[in-house]
């Protein structure tokens, strides 16, 4: 299922540049991150969701690389790129060999389904 993405010819070409690059000196940090390895975390501090994530993939012994962007306080119109660019709407975001599997309560979903092993 695709989902709707407004598309590019209607965007004006005035504002075509800010639209395209809006924050994405973040987004291509992720997707660098994604593209180098196996499993990435993208959370935010003040968050519990992102910690439980963590500690679990730590207490399987899965490697992970975490990128953290600001707080509830600060960096959420920087964290807003990436919500636009996955899709996903809240933190933490996880990647297994670059693709999205959603965030903690999917990666618990998938570790209780016995189900992480087969992305790794």
């Amino acid at each position: 299922m695709s989902r709707p993405i407004f598309d590019s010819e209607f965007i004006h070409p005035a504002i075509a540049d800010t639209v395209a690059t809006h924050h994405h000196d973040i987004v291509a940090e992720v997707q660098q991150a994604i593209a180098t390895h196996k499993v990435v975390v993208v959370g935010m501090a003040q968050n519990p969701a992102p910690k439980r994530a963590r500690k679990l993939l730590n207490d399987l012994g899965v490697a992970h690389v975490y990128l953290e962007y600001g707080s509830y306080f600060n960096h959420w119109y920087r964290r807003n790129a990436l919500k636009m660019w996955t899709g996903w709407p809240t933190f933490p975001m996880i990647f297994i060999s670059g693709v999205l599997i959603g965030g903690a309560r999917e990666l618990a979903a998938l570790v209780d389904a016995n189900a992480l092993s087969d992305l790794l």
